[in-house]
């Protein structure tokens, strides 16, 4: 007689813990964009929306009519020239691949801090429904703040096509008037 062992298969899952990048801002900053965490393609190249299909580039220069650049210097200049300020809710987490819906553990970023050493900040846009959520549960709302809801800029998001992405971010530019 043949004696058969089953062997117990594991699937192991690995996440990784993902670290933010620093905030984009300076002392003229009025308007803070939160996103949630840079994906995986920005984390490789230590850029904002670095991957090429995210929106959030074209629709920044489309509502500064200024020329559409790769040049990430350029870039940055363009949102502190305009007053605007950028970071990420979370400071770090663990996730699997650049979905949200795989973050686990999150730590967010410290906002009592930042917003005390750029006081000019007036308004707060997020760039995705779970940007709100996790800022909503671990931040709180400031009522000295505006808060908005932006579609995302993520091209993975295609039910909205890049002319409305834009037309409905350009409520930042009443902000910045």
């Amino acid at each position: 007689a043949i004696n058969y062992f089953k062997i117990p298969c594991f699937r192991l899952r690995f996440t990784v813990v993902k670290k933010a990048f620093a905030p984009i801002v300076n002392q003229h900053s009025r308007i803070l964009i939160l996103g949630t965490m840079p994906g995986e393609k920005s984390l490789e190249l230590q850029q904002y929306y670095g991957h090429r299909g995210n929106h959030f580039w074209p629709i920044m220069f489309s509502l500064f009519n200024r020329p559409f650049t790769t040049d990430y210097a350029a870039r940055i200049n363009l949102l502190l020239e305009n007053n605007i300020a950028l970071w990420d809710v979370l400071s770090h987490c663990e996730r699997q691949g650049s979905a949200d819906s795989n973050i686990q553990n999150e730590v967010v970023n410290n906002f009592k801090a930042f917003y005390h050493k750029h006081p000019g900040i007036q308004a707060v846009y997020w760039d995705s429904l779970t940007a709100e959520k996790l800022y909503r549960k671990h931040v709180g709302l400031t009522p000295t703040l505006r808060y908005f809801q932006l579609p995302s800029p993520s091209g993975a998001y295609a039910s909205m096509n890049l002319a409305t992405k834009t037309e409905r971010w350009s409520i930042i530019l009443n902000e910045l008037k």
